[in-house]
């Protein structure tokens, strides 16, 4: 897996430094309650895929997996506006965007990415020339036309300064992972012993929702591991990515971590609304993290129906879950402690771990108010099987260095205590 490649490396050692070392006196509250809302399948727009002759020898395309692009127009000589919308509405605004642009001679061009009315610009630019290797783009080739969204400042619109030629290239609101870069991704997982894959259920649209077992012990103690329900969320990925992969490392620890528990992966929730490039919803039109009350939807129905089977043939346990997710920023949604599963007191110890590994870093933990209601994963994780969950969200422009590092660390600090 190629990750996002920092400029300079002194310059991403300075973010990091802060980003542990810089303590607000305020942390970010994160998202209001969880409400329930209608989860019944309803229509999204399919965009049009193709290549668009835009004259002059320029060309845009939408035409390949994980791309959203609604509409583009050449404004002018050097100017090319591109319309972004959502699958549906109503949506939270996580507008998702990728395209690719080529010239058949070198030139500068401005583009220019504009939203629905309601929604805004929240992806800072990634390029590539080859669809796997990323970079931010420069900031001063960035122009942001602004406006306060829920006491943010956001941009409705923003104009790129690109430098294209006859190499294509790549542009997107995050890093593109889609179903078969993940496909990639496992396989190598799969050539170690202890670690098989199976498919559990279908999408909407007839995709696979695949499943990783990780260990070999006998089933009476698990966990579970998803990723990816709503698709712009890359940073999410990656956290789970290192985290599944400390799991697997030759270590003692992960050794003896294999030996006791099994361990049970959804690397890809939503591989319909990655690969259509949707902005938060499955194929069915919904938001897959609302939907563990009522199972509308397949997806979501497929891990249901694969823990509840497991715990029935086996008489085991579900000790863990975890829900990789991004957000504005990283924080923890957990269980209130005031509720006991299946092992009181992991999820703090856990956090608390990170907090001591990486000195002046303040872990940001919201608590649910525990009320029962199963209506997101980490809900349905405690309330139907006991098991100690929250949801990991990693920050939109978090460090990839830190993201990757804290997944390792949380992974870690999870098997020593489940071990002790």
């Amino acid at each position: 897996m190629n990750f996002l490649k920092n400029k300079g490396y002194f310059f991403a050692l300075i973010i990091i430094l802060c980003f542990l070392g810089c303590k607000t006196t305020t942390q970010w509250k994160g998202q209001a309650p969880i409400r329930k809302v209608s989860t019944l399948t309803v229509p999204v727009q399919r965009q049009y895929a193709g290549i668009f002759d835009l004259g002059d020898g320029v060309f845009v395309s939408n035409d390949y997996s994980g791309a959203r692009m609604n509409g583009v127009a050449r404004t002018n000589d050097t100017l090319i506006s591109v319309l972004i919308t959502s699958e549906n509405s109503p949506i939270n605004p996580s507008p998702w965007y990728g395209f690719k642009i080529w010239s058949e001679a070198e030139k500068d061009l401005y583009v220019k990415l504009t939203y629905n009315e309601d929604a805004f610009h929240r992806y800072f630019p990634k390029l590539s020339k080859n669809g796997s290797d990323w970079e931010a783009l420069d900031s001063l080739k960035y122009k942001a036309v602004k406006k306060i969204y829920n006491e943010r400042e956001l941009a409705e619109s923003i104009t790129l300064q690109l430098s294209v030629n006859k190499d294509t290239l790549w542009v997107s609101a995050q890093e593109l992972i889609t179903s078969s870069v993940v496909d990639k991704w496992t396989n190598e997982l799969l050539t170690n012993s202890f670690v098989s894959k199976s498919t559990i259920g279908e999408s909407n649209q007839g995709r696979p929702v695949n499943l990783l077992t990780i260990g070999d012990s006998d089933d009476q103690r698990m966990i579970m591991v998803i990723s990816r329900q709503h698709p712009p969320e890359v940073t999410g990925f990656l956290a789970m990515q290192a985290f599944i992969e400390t799991l697997c490392a030759d270590t003692d620890l992960a050794k003896r971590f294999r030996a006791t528990y099994n361990t049970y992966v959804v690397p890809l929730v939503n591989p319909d609304g990655v690969d259509n490039g949707h902005w938060r919803h499955n194929y069915g039109g919904v938001d897959l993290n609302r939907d563990w009350e009522n199972f509308n939807q397949p997806e979501t129905r497929a891990i249901r129906d694969f823990m509840r089977e497991k715990v029935s043939a086996t008489g085991g346990s579900f000790y863990f879950g975890v829900d990789f997710h991004s957000t504005w920023e990283d924080i923890f949604y957990t269980i209130t402690p005031e509720l006991k599963g299946n092992m009181p007191g992991l999820v703090p110890l856990v956090i608390a771990g990170l907090e001591d590994e990486f000195p002046g870093y303040e872990p940001n933990i919201r608590p649910s108010p525990g009320t029962g209601n199963k209506i997101n994963s980490t809900a349905f994780f405690f309330f139907e099987f006991g098991a100690e969950s929250f949801t990991y969200e990693v920050g939109d422009n978090t460090p990839r260095e830190f993201v990757r590092k804290k997944g390792e660390t949380t992974a870690i600090k999870l098997m020593e205590q489940l071990l002790k």
